[in-house]
C-alpha cells in the first residue's frame, strides 16, 4: 500500500518533467532556398515572450497565402525543422514557433498555456494582410495534436494533420500504468476524442504500426471519433520518433494540403 502510494505520488510530483521535456534553441533557423524566414516574437495574455520563425515562400508578395501552423513534440524545438518546410508542407506559409520553455519561448509549459498561445498565434496570424485565415491548416505531432485538436475545435481551419495523435493523454498514461489511477492524478489530460466529434474540417491521421510510446490503437480511436471526413496512413515498420524517415510520412501530408487549397 505504501508502495502504491508512493507511485502515485511520484506520477503527481513528476508528470510535468515527463510531458513536457524543453529544448534549447539548436542556432539561427534555416528556411528552404529562396524562401523568407521572418522571426516572430509574441507575447502571451499573461505577458510570457514567445518566440519562433515564420517561413514565407517565393512568389506574389502580394496575395494572401495558405498557411501551416505547426506543434511539435514533447521533445521537439520546432525552428529546427524550418528546412523541411516546402519537402513537407508544399509552397505554403508556415508557422514555427515554440512552446513555453523551449527554444528562446520564455515560461512554463502546461495544457491551459500551451492551447491559449495556440488560439493567439492563430489569431495573430489571421490578421497578418499576407496570410489567408480561410486557408489555414494545423499539423499537431504527438503531444502537438492535443494542441491542434484544441486548436481546430476553438478556431475554424480548411484541414487539420495529426501524426503519432492520441485519443487523449490519460488514457495513453493509463496504458503505459494501468495500476494506477492516472485519470485523477493527470493535470494535463489532453482529451482530445472528446473534442473531435465537433469539429468538420478534413483530417489526415499518421502514425507508425510499431509505436511504443503513443500505440496504435490512441491514435485509431480518435480517428474513429473525428466529427468531419478523416483519411489515415498507418505506416507499417515505423515507430514513434522515425516516421519522417519514410518517403511516404511527408508526400503524404503534401498531398493532404494540396487536395484541400
Amino acid at each position: 500500500m505504501l508502495a502504491y502510494a508512493g507511485m502515485a505520488g511520484f506520477l503527481w510530483l513528476a508528470q510535468d518533467s515527463m510531458i513536457f521535456l524543453p529544448r534549447p534553441a539548436h542556432g539561427p533557423a534555416a528556411a528552404p532556398a529562396g524562401w523568407a524566414l521572418e522571426k516572430v516574437a509574441l507575447t502571451a495574455a499573461d505577458g510570457t515572450p514567445l518566440a519562433g520563425v515564420l517561413l514565407l515562400p517565393p512568389g506574389d508578395t502580394l496575395a494572401r497565402r495558405p498557411a501551416v501552423l505547426y506543434f511539435g513534440g514533447n521533445a521537439e524545438e520546432v525552428t529546427a525543422s524550418a528546412r523541411d518546410a516546402e519537402r513537407r508542407y508544399g509552397r505554403r506559409a508556415v508557422l514555427l514557433v515554440n512552446y513555453r520553455g523551449y527554444g528562446d519561448s520564455r515560461g512554463k509549459p502546461g495544457q491551459a498555456a500551451l492551447v491559449a498561445d495556440a488560439i493567439a498565434l492563430h489569431d495573430w496570424a489571421a490578421r497578418r494582410a499576407d496570410l489567408d485565415p480561410a486557408r489555414f491548416c494545423v499539423h499537431g505531432r504527438s503531444l502537438g495534436s492535443g494542441v491542434a485538436v484544441q486548436l481546430a475545435a476553438a478556431r475554424p481551419l480548411r484541414c487539420v494533420v495529426l501524426t503519432s495523435p492520441f485519443d487523449s493523454l490519460a488514457a495513453v498514461g493509463r496504458t503505459h500504468y494501468p495500476w494506477l489511477p492516472v485519470g485523477l492524478l493527470l493535470r494535463h489530460p489532453f482529451e482530445s476524442a472528446a473534442l473531435a466529434g465537433r469539429i468538420a474540417s478534413p483530417a489526415l491521421v499518421v502514425y507508425g504500426a510499431e509505436d511504443t510510446i503513443v500505440p496504435a490503437i490512441h491514435s485509431e480511436r480518435l480517428a474513429g471519433a473525428w466529427g468531419g471526413p478523416v483519411e489515415r496512413l498507418r505506416i507499417e515498420g515505423h515507430g514513434h520518433n522515425d516516421l519522417d524517415l519514410d518517403p511516404r510520412y511527408a508526400a503524404a501530408i503534401a498531398a493532404f494540403l494540396e487536395r484541400h487549397h
